[in-house]
């Protein structure tokens, strides 16, 4: 019975994490933050090299960032375009993950009243991550230069303990790959050393659910789809 029960539990959690873009201005405590970050280091890593590290972003820090790049977002500069360090999506997309990323663009959107023709409405949507969705705390990570890709799956195994471990008290996330693009003023505005690079930032806090876009519920394909039983 007690299996079962912390069975369900776990299954809920996951179950119900999604990506949240919109939070309440109610803050989240260091220690609360400082105990989500303590129980996700348990992810594992090849021989435990442990690659992550994490800024930890609050109060006039937090917005420090978030305007300096949504002046970049707002006033790009065709001299000096900011541009993405690594490759996180295909250069070429494919069928299906065109189909899948266009979907979730154009649910978002119609849930927000945004058609397609109205790019500025897009583009002001968009720059909503720079903000971190008006979330209290902001959270960057980057990763030695030195490591290859292996550790970059140890990395995606740390990311979801921290919003595992953040939904089971309550509060929500939005990993943000979009804070790629402005490397430069991320590393300018934490003194981040030489050899560290920005893997992606994330959204922490309080969901706001009378906001719309946290009405968004992404897809997932049928195990059928994905998976292969071989006996």
């Amino acid at each position: 019975m007690i299996h079962s029960q912390v069975q369900q539990c776990v299954d809920d959690v996951i179950t119900g994490r999604r990506s949240i873009r919109a939070f309440l201005p109610d803050p989240v405590t260091e220690e609360d933050v400082e105990k989500i970050l303590d129980v996700a280091q348990r992810a594992p890593s090849g021989s435990n090299t442990q690659p992550w590290k994490v800024y930890v972003l609050m109060g006039n820090r937090l917005k420090a960032l978030s305007s300096a790049i949504l002046e970049a977002h707002q006033h790009p500069s065709a001299d000096s375009p900011h541009t993405e360090e690594y490759n996180y999506y295909p250069v070429s997309w494919v069928s299906p993950y065109l189909e899948r990323r266009r979907k979730v663009g154009w649910d978002l959107y119609a849930l927000l009243g945004l058609g397609r023709e109205n790019k500025q409405g897009m583009h002001a949507q968009h720059g909503r991550n720079y903000s971190f969705f008006d979330a209290p705390v902001g959270l960057i990570f980057t990763i030695d230069r030195v490591m290859e890709q292996g550790s970059w799956l140890d990395y995606g195994m740390f990311l979801q303990n921290i919003m595992i471990a953040a939904k089971a008290r309550g509060l929500d996330t939005c990993p943000q790959a979009a804070f790629t693009q402005y490397h430069k003023i991320i590393a300018d505005q934490l003194a981040l050393p030489a050899n560290e690079m920005l893997v992606c930032g994330m959204a922490l806090g309080y969901a706001d659910h009378s906001k719309i876009e946290n009405t968004l519920i992404t897809e997932r394909q049928p195990i059928q789809q994905f998976v292969t039983f071989l006996k």
